[in-house]
């Protein structure tokens, strides 16, 4: 199985309620791709310093899974209506975990 995390720094401009469509519509967007085994997206507690603002992370069976997902018609949507235009920075790792390793 493959862990996907991708942080992201927001620019100046988003707001609140950016931020709030965004979750929404991350979280409809991952019910709707069955290679999406586990899905978490939100706000950065910033329980410490520094850090990135936003997280999302997924868990999927394989490398093709991370693609379907990655370039599913739903994901390049939310990213062309909420992400492209609130990102300043944005960092990504794929991490290999073992199935049930995260229960």
């Amino acid at each position: 199985m493959i862990l996907h995390l991708a942080a992201f720094r927001w620019k100046d401009d988003v707001t609140e309620a950016d931020v709030s469509a965004l979750t929404a519509a991350l979280s409809e967007m991952a019910e709707g791709i069955p290679e999406i085994k586990s899905y978490t997206a939100g706000a950065n507690l910033h329980l410490r310093p520094a850090g990135s603002d936003y997280g999302v992370v997924a868990i999927l069976d394989d490398a093709a899974g991370l693609d379907a997902y990655l370039d599913h018609p739903d994901h390049v949507a939310v990213y062309e209506k909420h992400l492209g235009r609130m990102i300043a920075e944005r960092s990504a790792v794929q991490l290999p975990i073992e199935s049930g390793s995260l229960a």
